[in-house]
């Protein structure tokens, strides 16, 4: 049973999850810092082509299915139109109450 999203701990985390299922360009980006980097099993990547990629281009959708480390550390059924489901690990580094970084892959 997905965890709803508005129970997510970590408010930043909570406001990139809701960004992200909802597909809203503008609310995504406002829930990062201006710097924010990212990685994609073990590499990093361009943030911008790869969300655009792998959650705008393509419908990517977030179910939580379990999270530690103060809401910042999920597990989380991830889908998009291009590899459709899968289970994957998501790290998120805040700061000032934003997304600096994150870290996705595989679980």
């Amino acid at each position: 049973m997905p965890i709803p999203v508005d129970k997510l701990t970590d408010p930043a985390v909570r406001a990139f999850v809701t960004a992200l299922n909802s597909h809203d360009r503008a609310a995504f980006r406002a829930a990062l810092t201006a710097d924010a980097t990212m990685a994609d099993d073990g590499a990093d990547r361009d943030l911008e082509e790869w969300t655009d990629r792998e959650i705008f281009a393509t419908r990517g959708h977030l179910d939580v299915e379990a999270q530690k480390g103060g809401g910042r550390d999920l597990v989380a059924r991830y889908r998009n139109d291009t590899w459709g489901e899968m289970r994957t690990q998501w790290h998120f580094v805040v700061e000032d109450g934003k997304v600096a970084r994150f870290e996705t892959g595989q679980a």
